[in-house]
Formats: C-alpha cells, sequence, structure tokens
C-alpha cells in the first residue's frame, strides 16, 4: 500500500477528512497538507497532530498551485495589480510550456515531496470561474469605441481579460500535473470535483446575478466537467498515473456553527444607516462612497462554516439544503469513498471510471467497413492516377510529413524489404528520392498544402505560399533562418525531408517493421501488438501508425 501522500487543499473541509480517513485506514508515513495559506497549512497540521500524534509526519506546505512559484503567496489583486506581474503571469499561460512547467508551484510542491498518492481537494472550478470572464469582457469592450480603436487605458483590463480564460488555465493545469505525476512517479492522482450547481439543473434558482441561471455559475460548471474531460483523457495516457474523480452532487457541508462578522457580495461586512432616494425620473447611482453614508455597526450574525463554500446564515443555510434543493452531503462521506479508492475498492462513484465505462469503443464491424475503405481508395488511386496522401488538416505536424515521405519511398521501392535491402549509400538513397518527387506527385501536393521539401543538400527548400511549420501565433509572420537547430527541428517536425540521415532514419524503421512482423508469424497473437506492423503491403497510413505507435508513444492503452 501507499505511504506518502499530497493533499491539496488539505486543510479545507474535505480535505481535512480525507487527511484523517487516510491515516484511519491507510497507516500513511506522510502526508503533506497543502493549503492556499501558510497559516491554514500549519494549523491544518497542528490539528492532525494532536489527535494522532507520531502516528503519522504532517508536513505543511501553501501557495497557489496555479501561478509560478515566486507568485505563489501573493494575492491575485496584488498580481494583476502590477504590470510586470501580468506579463509573467500572461508568459507562463501562454508562452513555452516546458519553461511555464519549470516554474509552476504545484510541479515544484510534487518535485519537493515525490507523493505515491496525490489528493486535489481545490475547489478548482470555483477557483477559475470565479475570475469572472463575463465581467472582465463587460470592461474590455468598455474600452472599444465604434470605430473598434481601444483606448489605452483599457490595456490592464485586456491583460486581466486574457487572465481569466478558463480553457487555457485548465489545460495548462492538467498537463502539469500529468509531466509531473509522470516524471517523478506518483501512483495515484484522485480529484474531488464538483458539478457546479450542487447536483441541480439549469433550472437552478441560486445566482451570482439577476440572470437566471447565473453565467458565473454555469461557468463553473463547464469549468468542473472541462476538467473531467482532461482527466478522463490523462486516465488514457501511457504511464501516467492511476487517475480517479469523486465529483460530490449536493451541498458540502459542514465545519461548525458560530456567532461571528460576515461580509456580503462586495466584500463589506459594515452596517449603515439607510438614506431614501427619490425615483423622480433622474439617474440611479448604483455604488456610492461609503463616507456618504453613517457607520453604524459590523454585519455579525449566527453563521454556518462550510468551508469553501463559504459562511450561510440559518435562512440561507436552510433554504440551499432542503429536500428538493441541493439538498446535502458531509465531507466525511467524501473522504471515506476517496480512501475507498484510492485502496482499490469498487465504490461505483468513480466519474473517470464511469465515463471510461459509457464511451463507445472500436467494434468489429468498423474493422471490416475500414478494410473496404481502404480497398476502395486504392482502386480510386489507382484508376485516377493521384496519389492519396494528405491535406495537411489533420494533426500533428509529423503527420502529413511522414505520409510524404513514406509516400516517396513507396514510389520508389515498393515494399519496406527493398529499402532495407538497398546497400546503396543514404547519399544515393536521398538523391533517388529527389528525382522521384515530381513523378510520384509529392513535390506538387505536399509543398501546395503546407509541406516544404528540404532537398538532400540540406540548404535548398522546395516550398509553397504557406509554410505549416514552424507554427507562430499572433500576426508573426516570419522567422529567423540563423539557428540550424531550429531548422533541423523544424525538418523533423513538419518539413517532407530527404538529407541522408533521415535516409538512414527510415532504414532503420522498416528494418524493426519487418523484424516485428516475423515474429507475428513465427509467435502468432501473442506477438500481435503495437510493435506489429500486421500490414500485407506498403501502406503509408499503417507506416505512420507504426511510427506513432512506436517512436512518438501516442497509442491508446484502452480498447
Amino acid at each position: 500500500m501507499y505511504h506518502d501522500f499530497l493533499i491539496l487543499g488539505g486543510a479545507g473541509l474535505v480535505g481535512l477528512q480525507v487527511c484523517r480517513h487516510i491515516v484511519f485506514r491507510l497507516d500513511p508515513r506522510r502526508i503533506v497538507v497543502a493549503s492556499l495559506f501558510r497559516q491554514e497549512a500549519e494549523e491544518a497540521c497542528r490539528k492532525l497532530e494532536a489527535e494522532f500524534g507520531d502516528r503519522t509526519a504532517f508536513v505543511p506546505a501553501w501557495g497557489n498551485l496555479f501561478v509560478p512559484f515566486e507568485f505563489a503567496e501573493s494575492s491575485r489583486g496584488e498580481l494583476l495589480g502590477d504590470r510586470k506581474s501580468r506579463q509573467k503571469l500572461l508568459a507562463a499561460l501562454y508562452d513555452d510550456f516546458d519553461e511555464a512547467y519549470r516554474d509552476n508551484h504545484l510541479v515544484q510542491l510534487i518535485r519537493q515531496h515525490r507523493p505515491e498518492v496525490v489528493v486535489d481537494c481545490v475547489n478548482t472550478a470555483t477557483g477559475l470561474s470565479y475570475q469572472d470572464v463575463f465581467d472582465g469582457a463587460a470592461k474590455v469592450r468598455h474600452w472599444i469605441d465604434e470605430e473598434g480603436h481601444m483606448a489605452e487605458a483599457g490595456v490592464n483590463d485586456v491583460e486581466t481579460f486574457l487572465l481569466s480564460q478558463t480553457v487555457p488555465q485548465l489545460i495548462r493545469h492538467v498537463r502539469f500535473v500529468h509531466k509531473a505525476t509522470t516524471e517523478y512517479q506518483t501512483r495515484v492522482y484522485l480529484k474531488v470535483g464538483t458539478t457546479g450547481t450542487g447536483g441541480m439543473g439549469l433550472n437552478i434558482p441560486y445566482t451570482h446575478s439577476e440572470d437566471k441561471p447565473s453565467h458565473k455559475l454555469l461557468a463553473k460548471t463547464e469549468a468542473a466537467f472541462g476538467h473531467t474531460g482532461l482527466l478522463f483523457l490523462l486516465a488514457r495516457t501511457p504511464n501516467a498515473p492511476i487517475v480517479k474523480e469523486v465529483k460530490p452532487a449536493a451541498m458540502i457541508g459542514y465545519r461548525g456553527v458560530r456567532v461571528g462578522k460576515a461580509s456580503d457580495k462586495h466584500g463589506s461586512s459594515r452596517l449603515f444607516q439607510p438614506r431614501e432616494t427619490q425615483l423622480d425620473g433622474g439617474r440611479l447611482d448604483l455604488h456610492e462612497a461609503e463616507a456618504a453614508y453613517p457607520h453604524v455597526g459590523e454585519l455579525e450574525v449566527p453563521l454556518v462554516d462550510t468551508g469553501e463554500n463559504g459562511v450561510f446564515t440559518r435562512g440561507e443555510f436552510a433554504a440551499i439544503t432542503a429536500l428538493g434543493q441541493m439538498e446535502y452531503i458531509t465531507p466525511e462521506e467524501i473522504a471515506r469513498v476517496v480512501v475507498h479508492e484510492i485502496r482499490g475498492a469498487n465504490t461505483g462513484q468513480d466519474v473517470i471510471s464511469a465515463v471510461d465505462a459509457a464511451v463507445l469503443n472500436p467494434s468489429y464491424k468498423a474493422g471490416l467497413i475500414r478494410s473496404a475503405a481502404l480497398t476502395d481508395l486504392a482502386t480510386a488511386e489507382e484508376e485516377s492516377g493521384i496519389p492519396s496522401v494528405a491535406l495537411g488538416r489533420l494533426g500533428p505536424p509529423e503527420l502529413s510529413k511522414l505520409l510524404f515521405e513514406a509516400q516517396l519511398f513507396r514510389h520508389v521501392y515498393g515494399s519496406l524489404q527493398a529499402l532495407v535491402d538497398d546497400d546503396r549509400s543514404d547519399a544515393a538513397v536521398a538523391a533517388l528520392l529527389a528525382e522521384a518527387l515530381e513523378p510520384s506527385g509529392v513535390a506538387r501536393m505536399a509543398p501546395s498544402i503546407g509541406v516544404p521539401v528540404l532537398l538532400p543538400d540540406g540548404r535548398t527548400l522546395l516550398r509553397g505560399p504557406r509554410i505549416n511549420v514552424p507554427e507562430v501565433r499572433g500576426h508573426t509572420t516570419t522567422v529567423s533562418l540563423a539557428d540550424k537547430k531550429a531548422i533541423r527541428g523544424w525538418a523533423e517536425k513538419g518539413w517532407v525531408d530527404l538529407q541522408p540521415r533521415n535516409v538512414g532514419i527510415w532504414q532503420q524503421r522498416f528494418k524493426r517493421m519487418l523484424q516485428a512482423r516475423a515474429a507475428l508469424r513465427d509467435t502468432g497473437s501473442a506477438a500481435a501488438n503495437i510493435r506489429t506492423y500486421s500490414a500485407d503491403v506498403f501502406e503509408i497510413g499503417e507506416v505512420v501508425a507504426w511510427i506513432f505507435n512506436n517512436e512518438m508513444g501516442g497509442f491508446r492503452i484502452k480498447p
């Protein structure tokens, strides 16, 4: 069983109960209790140490998981209020992935603690959706005039709006989780998610605005299930940890009842003396200075503390948990399911497994129809004299490049064995392929769809009006040719490469494919796997699929 745990959101309502249930049921050696704030994490560890003594080591950790570690203890308001900080956040979200990965605070935590199990109890969907992309859009539109020009003062709002986008944040987050848990050998990643509406539908009466249903609330659901979809993909990724998600569909609570100070939706905890305003056809100012109203006390009422969901009055709590509304589930019940899933028990409440069981998988009939379609395509090619290679629409960029290269080899040699048996130098073979560019159709088709051909000399590029690789974003349309390493990378990724070095790669590739095919003949079904090239003829699509499976790790692990 597992000994080292990292509980994200471990000081929260659910996270603290998860810690307790892990100690009760799994006898861990160490639990890292991570929270947004240092005080919360240290206080949670003190509570757990008081309960369990030296039975388990509790280690506090803190900071914002979604930002570079240098910003982990800064508030969002502080970061958005500083131009340099916003620029760094934008770079971490939209620029180079590897650099952002190295700097990310969650990655640093996983690197530092190397947990066997990560339980993510952070209310990710709430945190992202409450950045309020709709308010950000309204602010940006405010700065754009009727002619489409933007006032310079609106730059801050534009950058804040870009930083409030849920989709890029979720994608970066899950990719960070994937790479870090794989690199540091985490064995289980379990997410405690949310439905966003406490299990209710589009008729949910609770709202953050006058709209019903609330856009902000629906953004929370969109983030919650977008997160589930990305975790579904993570669970189907080779060498990733076991991935699970428990998704409560009810109100979670509660931590305790107290009489205390509270704040309204505007963050104010003050009570003011009201004054009369006449609705006489003039204008109604929705936000006036607080100094204009006498301060008569603090907003102090009996409250129930529901953790990350906030505090509620008796009336609010009774309404939201009543029969037919969100109703209610306890954090202890959630923690119990979490621990059962970590132990491998089949609770039936892992959302990832549920989706996995519900999706439609490949079928025997489709396999038969695929064979017929390929036969018909081959007939159409022969009758028309037009090769059917690639259109450049389907990624990754390597797909089109590899298909065109395979098409050249098929045109020149006709079989895999013929290339393997050719004892001429790689340079001679490269020259032979270059001569075949026109009769094979590659010279006409590949450059026209944005896939240039790098000739054997390594300096001459046969191109069309557009080049797909390197990919550039924004308005940039030119790149420097000074970096030879970059050119080599572009050729490997998206150019038909006729340099002798690449010819050698293809010869070795074909040798491995033929060896695997021989093993299938000698060993039977036991050798039938992704390492086997099973086609009877030189089928360029099968060749490229073999490369994806065996060289790029791009294969499915579930049928």
